[in-house]
């Protein structure tokens, strides 16, 4: 979420940065509701003053032992004069109160009207996010690997492993619909492989290792910033308010939410494996074949809570983006790194660099990770604060990237490292957990 003072002091800003992400804002609509909800609070302020104040008044005229009382009195007042002043002031008080109420009930529904606007406002991109109108137009900033060059027919991961017993896409489409599968043998221990190096790997760098649900309340998504308008990619669950995540970002991101830590502990730096939820709405027909669009998989996600600062929110989304690709490197995969363009970013992200791996059966580098960072833009909407060394209440600023998704991962590593024979060679990186095996090789 935006600071409203920020809306108020340059509408343009974010007015082009709805414009740039293509994002249904309306700006001068959500500033009207502003002024309205405004000038609808200091017409209570005043209204709920007067009435305090006339029902101080009446408390004098209905005690005659009072001095006021006896002042007036003394003055030539008769008690009838006194007491129809009161009524008066009663009948006053009795038309403030009414007055307030329906006030009360506009207020209202102008403040969710304006929360709900605030909810759409997107944040501004840095300035170094290259313009453009969707992924096609995402800046590539580098390029790290050979790519593989064959001297045998290479086969796609779906043939190669479902030929070595790794895989079985039919079964887990009766088991559970389109976009499922079954790893099984050495697919799924090649899975769990990639996942414990990945936890390893970040467990070495600082990171605390969690363990998060799942499923999550609504006003997790909602804080994260997947709700409002991420709903038809999320497997709800209605009845209770909460939502299957379709990554870990949402609860350790979330997990501080509604707190107020000191300077002195920031950064957190979280590293969390969970199983992923994505419906993906829309996408019938697109990237259908094997294991790359699915509706299930596991990720090893880091988040890094800090304080609020450009300088060192930009430092740690480097530090975030070399850890996923030094690990790249550990599988000996070549990959590139794309600055994402402004079309292509979230309504929260300042910048975003997405990882693109090279997977031979799509001739194509594809994405496998999204490093983010938001500046407060989540921690507004979480209510993630800390007390700066001046006592001062700050919003944090947040960051994620993926570590590495698997089994989207698979694909990559199974077809570059195949061997003519049809086996897989295992990356030295990866061999410790799978029990010191060199490969994969057909058995009997």
């Amino acid at each position: 979420m935006i600071d409203i003072n920020a809306i108020r002091h340059d509408p343009e800003r974010f007015k082009q940065a709805a414009v740039l992400k293509r994002v249904n804002c309306d700006i001068d609509a959500l500033l009207e509701l502003d002024s309205r909800r405004r000038s609808l609070q200091a017409q209570l302020d005043q209204l709920k003053h007067a009435q305090n104040e006339t029902s101080g008044q009446i408390a004098h005229y209905r005690n005659p032992k009072s001095k006021w009382f006896q002042d007036q009195v003394a003055k030539g007042r008769t008690p009838e004069e006194l007491k129809a002043e009161a009524e008066q002031l009663v009948a006053s008080v009795t038309e403030m109160k009414a007055r307030m109420k329906d006030l009360e009930t506009e207020f209202r529904e102008v403040s969710e009207k304006f929360d709900a606007a605030m909810l759409t406002v997107p944040q501004p991109p840095a300035p170094e996010v290259p313009v453009g109108k969707d992924e096609s137009e995402n800046v590539e900033i580098k390029r790290v690997g050979e790519l593989p060059k064959f001297d045998f027919e290479p086969l796609d991961h779906v043939k190669l492993m479902t030929a070595l017993d790794m895989l079985d896409i039919d079964r887990g489409v009766k088991l559970a619909g389109t976009r499922n599968y079954v790893l099984k043998g050495d697919g799924a221990l090649l899975h769990q492989a990639v996942l414990r190096m990945a936890i390893d790997m970040m467990v070495e760098r600082g990171f605390t290792f969690m363990t998060v649900p799942v499923l999550v309340r609504d006003a997790m998504m909602v804080g994260t910033g997947y709700f409002p308008g991420g709903e038809e990619q999320a497997y709800r669950c209605e009845r209770d308010q909460m939502s299957l995540v379709g990554t870990a970002e949402v609860p350790l991101t979330a997990y501080y939410s509604d707190e107020v830590l000191s300077e002195d502990e920031l950064p957190k730096k979280f590293v969390a494996v969970s199983t992923c939820f994505r419906r993906e709405a829309g996408a019938a027909g697109k990237d259908t074949y094997g294991l790359y669009r699915i509706h299930l998989f596991d990720k090893v996600e880091q988040v890094i809570v800090c304080k609020n600062d450009e300088a060192t929110s930009i430092a740690f989304h480097q530090e975030i983006l070399k850890n996923s690709e030094d690990l790249l490197q550990r599988l000996e995969l070549p990959y590139r790194v794309v600055n994402v363009c402004t079309g292509d970013l979230g309504q929260g992200q300042v910048q975003k660099f997405d990882i693109e791996t090279w997977m031979p059966s799509r001739n194509a580098y594809s994405e496998t990770h999204s490093a983010s960072r938001f500046y407060e833009y989540q921690a507004r909407r979480l209510k993630l604060r800390y007390r700066d060394k001046d006592r001062n209440l700050r919003f944090c600023h947040t960051l994620n990237n993926t570590v590495i998704a698997s089994p989207r991962i698979l694909i990559p590593i199974v077809e570059i490292h195949q061997t003519r024979e049809g086996g897989i060679r295992i990356p030295p990186a990866l061999r410790p957990y799978m029990g010191g095996r060199e490969m994969i090789e057909k058995k009997g």
